[in-house]
């Protein structure tokens, strides 16, 4: 087996569980906050630091290309498929499995949101005074984790033996021998 061969088979379990597990998780979030707050209202939970707020993002990431639901719903299709695929054909280990996972559910969970209702709902708002960060939901915050650890994946060894950089496992020989 060469250092490019994946080894073993993806974990389907974890990375479908794993995304079933974050669509829920958001979806019933967001049925929750739907049904305290009207849209735009807000509510204090740790002073100004934290509040919860019913956002309703019609467009891309940080509310870009705002009333393009349909169109960004439509390219999470294709961006729905390629995770899949990907995971099938690289799935191997098991941090991989739920980075892609993680991917998998917020991109469903906001594309759901995208079909049904015109938007994505936002709920949670950090910041202090003016100073705010976007809002986000769940399937937001899976989505920035799914990043993060395919990041730290992307510099972790892969499969290398010990003392090996390049990952070939057949024994070098000394010039001259």
């Amino acid at each position: 087996m060469t250092a490019s061969t994946p080894r073993g088979r993806p974990r389907w379990i974890l990375f479908l569980g794993l995304a079933t597990a974050v669509v829920a998780v958001d979806q019933l979030s967001k049925a929750w906050l739907v049904s305290i707050l009207a849209p735009g209202e807000r509510q204090s939970v740790i002073g100004d630091l934290l509040r919860i707020v019913h956002g309703q993002n019609s467009g891309a990431l940080f509310g870009l290309f705002r009333d393009q639901a349909v169109l960004f719903g439509l390219v999470s299709i294709g961006v729905v498929g390629l995770i899949i695929w990907y995971h099938g054909s690289s799935g191997r280990q098991p941090l991989l499995s739920v980075a892609l996972g993680l991917l998998l559910g917020g991109a469903i969970g906001n594309m759901i949101d995208r079909f049904r209702l015109g938007h994505v709902v936002d709920w949670v708002d950090m910041g202090v005074g003016d100073l705010r960060f976007y809002t986000y939901n769940v399937a937001d915050s899976a989505i920035t984790g799914a990043i993060l650890l395919l990041i730290v994946l992307a510099f972790l060894p892969q499969g290398r033996p010990a003392g090996s950089p390049t990952g070939d496992a057949s024994p070098t020989v000394p010039d001259g021998a």
